[in-house]
């Protein structure tokens, strides 16, 4: 078996599409299971430091406040004992080293003068001690203050006079806080060992979830893929979760909408084909006539050519107004967009129709309700409305009218074209606007027109930013409304 290189190449755009597809997967896939732990992950490290943070303030604050108490009752017996005059009370002193040993501190006591007379640690006795919390304590304050960073906690409780209750001194207590450090460190390696379970875990369902979050995600690409090389008729249901449900909903609509656009594509050019086809036909039967007849009298040569004139002009009918649609179809088309007196322009395209309604004595009136000032592309302005006057006086009676009316407020302008014809039945009322679109064949090729009038009009007026809608009634007549911006606002 051999295959050719055409086919070669085939193969290697559908394999490199699968290589990007798979990548592509693999990549949101990465970002689902990243996104997933991140998601989990992150709360629980919240947690951890701020549990281990709010054990911190609290244990230093009961240790504080048990310090604190402490300091409170050895200063009551301080002056009992006139401890600041002499030091050499066993009591006192046996308190001091008792409250030092327990928690691993230091005691100082300072008189008025802030001269140290006892100092647990023998350090600093007989020298001045001038900082910030001495001397706002000694003005009757409690200070503590606690240092995270050497761990130890400061408490200062004044000293006063039983009678008076003037501070006479200040007992300065530095207590060691290893102990918290230990534990807090303890409750971090813990939590830590419970963070890392959790996100061994986390990836383990992130796993999970990604696959169930990325299999319909891979399932819609199928389905796009099949659409690109030609139109599936397989319905979507990706159902698994809400926006994949409107996902596939959206997809399901879009590939009808596909199937019909192709669908409309096949019925025009099958249209187009029978319709430019018809008087090639016709002028081939007739010039065959002519070339078989070849003694055919000078009159029946005239009539023949007439009629192959006449189809001639019909089929180059019909390929002005496909040129036409193809014009008004393209996007971003170059409109030539003017302010244009619109009384004056109907005024002038009624003008211009007036004499082919004067052949079928159709009466035609135009009103207009106010001077209308209009930014529009004339010539496709002109086109819309020169098929929706035409249409009328062609579908009318013979001795029938056909009105014409201008009016506008603060946004839009109205024109309205009213006729006494033959109406058009409300089943067909939904498909005149399509290309080719004949209400009543045999009766529309008695009168003639391509099939594209009402189509040509309608798109002239949608690049206008506007709308066209009709009321009709089988048997008493039709009106068209044209709703157009005063203002033309580009998309």
């Amino acid at each position: 078996m051999y295959i050719q290189s055409g086919e070669w190449v085939i193969i290697s755009r559908a394999r490199r599409r699968l290589v990007l597809r798979d990548r592509i997967f693999k990549n949101m896939r990465f970002r689902f299971i990243l996104l997933f732990m991140l998601a989990g992950l992150l709360p629980c490290l919240v947690v951890l430091f701020v549990a281990v943070k709010f054990y911190e303030a609290r244990a230093v604050e009961l240790r504080t406040a048990e310090i604190q108490n402490q300091c409170t009752i050895i200063c009551n017996q301080l002056n009992t004992y006139g401890y600041l005059t002499d030091t050499s009370s066993e009591v006192i002193n046996s308190s001091l080293n008792q409250l030092t040993n327990i928690y691993n501190g230091r005691v100082m006591i300072i008189d008025r003068e802030l001269k140290v007379v006892k100092d647990t640690y023998s350090l600093d006795e007989g020298k001045t001690d001038v900082s910030e919390n001495v001397v706002r304590c000694m003005r009757g304050e409690n200070t503590d203050y606690y240092d995270q960073k050497n761990h130890y906690i400061e408490v200062t409780a004044p000293i006063t006079e039983t009678s008076e209750g003037d501070v006479i001194g200040v007992m300065l207590a530095s207590v060691s806080t290893d102990n918290i450090e230990v534990t807090r460190q303890i409750l971090l390696t813990h939590g830590g060992v419970v963070v890392g379970i959790i996100l061994v875990l986390l990836a383990l369902l992130s796993v999970f979830w990604a696959d169930r979050m990325v299999r319909p995600m891979h399932k819609i690409t199928g389905a796009i893929e099949n659409v690109s090389e030609g139109y599936s008729d397989d319905v979507l249901h990706v159902e698994t979760f809400t926006e994949t449900k409107q996902l596939s909903e959206a997809f399901n609509k879009m590939l009808g909408r596909l199937k019909l656009l192709d669908e409309s594509r096949e019925e025009f050019v099958s249209n187009v084909s029978h319709e430019l086809k018809t008087p090639m036909t016709s002028m081939k039967v007739l010039a065959d006539s002519l070339l078989e007849m070849g003694d055919a009298p000078v009159e029946m040569y005239r009539e023949f050519m007439q009629d192959i004139a006449k189809e001639i002009d019909r089929e180059n009918q019909i390929i002005t107004d496909l040129l036409s649609l193809v014009k008004m179809d393209k996007t971003g088309q170059n409109l030539n967009i003017e302010s244009v007196n619109i009384n004056d322009l109907l005024e002038q395209i009624l003008k211009r129709i007036r004499p082919i309604a004067e052949k079928r004595n159709v009466e035609m009136v135009m009103e207009s309700f106010r001077p209308v000032t209009a930014e529009i592309d004339e010539m496709k302005f002109t086109l819309a409305i020169s098929n929706l006057v035409e249409n009328a006086i062609k579908y009318n009676h013979d001795n029938g009218w056909v009105h014409v009316s201008l009016n506008a407020d603060h946004k839009y302008f109205y024109i309205k074209v009213e006729d006494s014809g033959i109406g058009i039945p409300e089943a067909d009322q939904a498909h005149i606007f399509e290309r080719f679109y004949r209400v009543d064949k045999s009766h529309s090729r008695e009168i003639g027109g391509t099939g594209l009038g009402l189509a040509i009009a309608r798109n002239a007026v949608i690049v206008h930013r506007g709308a066209i809608k009709v009321h009709s009634i089988e048997g008493e007549g039709t009106t068209f409304t044209v709703r157009i911006p005063l203002t033309y606002v580009a998309a």
